[in-house]
This record gives C-alpha cells, sequence and structure tokens, in this order.
C-alpha cells in the first residue's frame, strides 16, 4: 500500500465560523490495512487521503478484538463480557489499548489539522465513518494524550453513509412535541435471555422521567406513539442476525405478531429492523437505542440496521451501542470476578446503566444531542482516569454514539 504524502494545513486554514466539521472515511483493503480519507467542510475541494498498512494496525486490532464485548462464533454473552473485562475493568491495560488504537488509526495529517484549529480555540467536530474491520471502535474514548481522550478535543459522531444519507426514499420525521420511552418493556415468556435490563427500583429514573415498572409495549402500539412523537427512547434488548436488516429490537409481541423475525423459543416474535422499513413506520427527528449493538450495522459490509432503518423512515439523529452492553447487575458481577486479582477499589452498587440511561435522555432534550453527550463522556472518561473505579468503565460510555443524517 502507498503511503501519500500530506498536503500543508494552510490548505484548510481558512475558517471563519464557529465549529469547523471534519468528515472522515475509512475503506477495508484486501491485505488488511486501511484507506483513511477526509474533508473538511469548509473545503470540500481539498480532500485528504491516507495508506495505512496493515503491519502498522494489526497489534492495535488484535487487542481490541481480544477485549470486545461482544461474542464470538459459539461463545456466551456472560463469557464474552468476561473476556473483555480482563481489559475494561483494568483502567492501565484499557488506557494501553486506548493509546494504542489512537495511535493507529488517526493519521498523522488528521491530527495536525485538528490541532491547529484547537490552538485558535476552536473545536471541531469530527464526524467518522467506520469501515467493517473498525465498526466498534470507540472512537470518542481513544487515548490521544496523556489524561486526554479524543472526546476532550473535538466532538465525535457516527458519518452515515451518503447512499443512506442523501437516499431520495427517507420519509418525513414524524412530528410531535413529546418523548415517547420505552424503557425496559415486558418480553412475554420469562426467556433467560431477554430478561429485565434495570434492577427492580431505579431511583435515577424514577426522578428524571417517573420509570416505575416494566412496561407492556407491543409493535402497534409504538408505531402509534411514534407517528407523533419528537423523540424515541428505548432502553432494552437489540439481538443480531446474520445480515443487518435482521437486527432485532424486543417488545411485548407474542408468537402470533406479524412480522420478519422468527419467534424466540415458541413464545416471543422481535420487531426486525427491516420491520420497520418495509412498514413504512414514521420516526421522530430524534431516537436513542439503549441495547446490545444496537447500533453493531457498521459491522456489515451492508449496513443497514436498526440505525438505518430509523433514519430512512425519518429520523435525523440516532444514537446507538456499538456493543453488548452490561447492565448494572453485570457489571457487579463481573467486579466480583476480579476481586481476587489487582481490581481497583470499586463504588458497588453500581448505577453506571441507569446514569447512562439518563444522561442519553437528558441529552437528547438539548440542543444539541452530540455535543451534551459528548460532554457526559468526558466527566465518565475523566473519572475513569482520576480512580480507576470500574463505574466509570468505557466499556459502558465507551459504546455510545450518535449518528447524524
Amino acid at each position: 500500500m502507498v503511503t501519500m504524502t500530506m498536503p500543508p494545513v494552510s490548505e484548510i486554514a481558512g475558517f471563519d465560523g464557529e465549529t469547523p466539521v471534519v468528515q472522515v472515511k475509512y475503506v477495508d483493503t484486501n491485505d488488511g490495512g486501511l484507506w483513511v480519507t477526509w474533508r473538511w467542510q469548509h473545503a470540500l475541494d481539498k480532500p485528504r487521503i491516507w495508506g495505512i498498512q496493515p503491519q502498522l494496525i494489526a497489534g492495535a486490532l488484535a487487542a481490541f478484538a481480544q477485549a470486545s464485548p461482544n461474542p464470538r462464533e459459539g461463545e456466551t454473552v456472560d463469557s464474552a463480557l468476561r473476556r473483555a473485562w480482563q481489559v475494561w475493568g483494568d483502567v492501565e491495560q484499557e488506557k494501553r489499548l486506548s493509546a494504542a488504537l489512537a495511535s493507529s488509526l488517526i493519521p498523522g495529517g488528521l491530527a495536525a489539522e485538528l490541532n491547529h484549529f484547537l490552538m485558535r480555540g476552536l473545536r471541531p467536530h469530527v464526524r467518522i465513518q467506520p469501515s467493517p474491520a473498525i465498526g466498534s471502535v470507540p472512537w470518542e474514548a481513544l487515548r490521544i494524550d496523556e489524561g486526554e481522550r479524543m472526546v476532550h478535543c473535538s466532538d465525535v459522531s457516527t458519518l452515515l453513509p451518503a447512499s443512506l444519507r442523501n437516499s431520495p426514499l427517507r420519509a418525513v420525521a414524524a412530528a410531535g412535541e413529546r418523548a415517547v420511552r420505552v424503557v425496559n418493556p415486558v418480553i412475554p415468556g420469562r426467556i433467560p435471555s431477554l430478561g429485565s435490563v434495570l434492577r427492580e427500583r431505579e431511583p435515577l429514573l424514577e426522578d428524571a422521567f417517573g420509570y416505575a415498572e416494566r412496561p407492556h409495549v407491543s409493535r402497534e402500539r409504538l408505531r402509534d406513539e411514534l407517528a407523533g412523537a419528537a423523540r424515541l427512547l428505548y432502553v432494552g434488548h437489540v439481538t443480531t442476525g446474520t445480515y443487518g436488516l435482521d437486527t432485532r429490537l424486543h417488545l411485548t409481541d407474542g408468537p402470533g405478531s406479524g412480522g420478519r423475525a422468527d419467534a424466540v423459543a415458541g413464545l416471543h416474535r422481535p420487531l426486525a429492523a427491516a420491520d420497520i422499513l418495509e412498514d413504512e413506520w414514521r420516526i421522530p427527528q430524534r431516537a436513542a437505542l439503549l441495547a446490545c449493538a444496537s447500533g453493531g450495522e457498521t459491522g456489515f459490509a451492508d449496513p443497514v440496521g436498526l440505525v438505518a432503518a430509523l433514519t430512512l423512515r425519518g429520523a435525523r439523529l440516532v444514537t446507538s451501542a456499538r456493543w453488548t452492553l452490561p447492565t448494572d447487575v453485570g457489571l457487579e458481577w463481573l467486579q466480583a470476578g476480579r476481586l481476587s486479582a489487582s481490581a481497583t477499589a470499586s463504588s458497588a452498587p453500581f448505577s453506571a446503566f441507569a446514569e447512562m440511561v439518563v444522561a442519553v435522555d437528558t441529552a437528547h432534550e438539548s440542543a444539541d444531542p452530540v455535543a451534551a453527550l459528548n460532554a457526559w463522556q468526558r466527566t465518565r472518561a475523566d473519572a475513569w482516569e482520576r480512580s480507576g473505579d470500574p463505574a466509570f468503565s468505557p466499556l459502558t460510555w465507551g459504546a455510545l454514539t450518535t449518528a447524524r443524517a
């Protein structure tokens, strides 16, 4: 692979606005390397391109694959989380991994241009379109300097493919002013892998928006409510299939509900991304899916899953999770398994998952949800660096990303 020569920073220096925005796109190569292209929105006629040779990223990507909480073939969710926690539960190991990813994946030329605007007192917005090989990299959490993550020096969001952003088939967003919150819905059949994601009582959620008990929400009810909503917050379960449109969101639907996904254990039929797209749902402008790998479609060659389906049906902004999310009870279970090792003092019982729900809900009420969520992620990053307390591990906050259409 040929590494391109970087143009001078002066080519993109002429900016007189408040927020310089750069679009960064990664493409996998057949030999395991990457092409990176980026364009500043104020200088679209001056694109940059950089080749990353496979030997320069192989080590960091192998370490990241070992730390990924997404289950491998034949691996249970519990086993995957235990494996991942060996890194994400240890602040020193996590810092080494995040620094290795940053130095391997961020071209020096892009870093120099970001620094140029930072030195002028301008905070850039970096919109990243990852390739399948790096689809679940937590860009916001990448450690670019001592005590500093990427989210400290820039706002970071996911850039959807142009074919999706500019699709003539995109629907007009639903019109309304109220929030529709589907938090921890009851799933029929008492299926062990689809149990409650929250404790029996969650004072944080009670205070934030009155959550008291698990609701019964069918796809028909949700579809009707979304047609007159301003935003959606879903907290629950998402499961992935063999392709993006087979990604499934779980509601209170029995096996008799119509839909394209197979029934689970003959007791429950989930809502597939294909159902939302093909049945022409109307989605509000803002949506958040706090569930395992709800935004995992970036790992598919054809990245069309729940995020894409919501976008094509009207959403302009979707927050999702890159990987498997542990609940607060799950975090306590993971940390208990490390107590015999050199584990950092813990603040358990944890409320990291519940705090994440409140943070996303609050961010989506703000004028700029990307900036608001990034600000919250910075507070978690600072607390993690300062204390090493597993309550602040990037395993939770680092999973979150927001796609803007």
